[in-house]
């Protein structure tokens, strides 16, 4: 029996993971629940579920156990919440609408984004600690410090103070992929190794392969950000449009031009996809989600 396709299989997805992340958050009832339903705003509801996809991809890679790649996905995805909630906060970016509805900040107030976020990214090293993610106890180590990392200062939430710093100044074309390697790369990047070393073993050379397609997808789907900032509308981003422009920060569309930016998405899409070559049909799914993300429309 053959695979679904990618369409069908990415809904398949979105609904596994609102099933995981609405049992993994706490329920609205359970006080505070002022907070919690914060939480399940911002975390529920919406949103591509890329990075899912990337876990689960590529735990097929390695045949990784379900229960282990929900643990991580879901883990992941509240981290990419917590992350635009924290984004969307007048102190950051200010804006009003992600996901097609109003920010968290705009829906409740700015104290409790704040703590929304704070709590979600508790709660996903909670998720990673309480889960058995591998069979040997350092394997998972190696794989929460990976995760802490691409969260940190040298990962997300450094990324986005260089983002912040950079608004109205001009960066060199090197300093905007280092800026996003840490930004949006770091997280996509500690989804698909995870997600891998959630099952068998791997060679460095293999893990070196998945590492490298990461990079490459993760660079991409910034790259494709910029593009569908620069031609689409609220209505069907889900967000408001046109804002790194109008807020005077470096994109890749304001250093390349909107053609040179969509011929680099093409050569990052190749890159990612030699990167897995040597997988066969086990990473089917990672090269199905690096074409969906250069190619989205949203």
């Amino acid at each position: 029996m053959s695979a679904p396709d990618f369409d069908a299989w990415s809904r398949d997805v979105a609904a596994r993971m609102e099933h995981v992340l609405s049992e993994q958050l706490p329920a609205s009832r359970v006080a505070p629940s002022r907070l919690h339903d914060a939480m399940r705003y911002s975390t529920l509801g919406g949103g591509k579920r890329v990075r899912a996809m990337l876990v689960i991809g590529a735990g097929e890679v390695t045949g990784a156990e379900a229960k282990r790649l929900d643990a991580v996905a879901g883990a992941i995805e509240m981290i990419h919440a917590y992350s635009l909630i924290h984004d969307d906060l007048p102190c950051m970016d200010d804006d009003v609408l992600r996901r097609g509805k109003p920010t968290c900040h705009v829906e409740f107030d700015e104290a409790t984004a704040l703590l929304a976020g704070d709590a979600l990214q508790s709660l996903a090293f909670q998720q990673l600690s309480q889960a058995r993610l591998a069979d040997d106890p350092a394997t998972q180590l190696e794989m929460i410090e990976l995760f802490a990392s691409a969260c940190g200062s040298r990962g997300m939430a450094g990324g986005q103070a260089i983002d912040l710093e950079s608004v109205g100044k001009g960066l060199a074309l090197p300093e905007l992929e280092f800026m996003h390697i840490l930004k949006t790369g770091a997280l996509i990047r500690a989804s698909v190794v995870m997600g891998a070393r959630c099952g068998e073993a791997l060679s460095k050379e293999a893990l070196a392969h998945l590492d490298r397609y990461a990079k490459c997808v993760g660079l991409a789907f910034q790259v494709v950000d910029d593009i569908l900032d620069e031609e689409g509308d609220a209505a069907s981003l889900g967000k408001t449009a046109g804002k790194d422009r109008a807020a005077g920060k470096p994109t890749y569309t304001s250093l390349m031009g909107l053609a040179e930016a969509r011929r680099f998405a093409g050569e990052l899409l190749a890159d990612s996809l030699a990167a897995v070559a040597g997988f066969g049909e086990r990473a089917e799914r990672l090269r199905q989600v690096a074409d969906f993300i250069v190619h989205r429309r949203r």
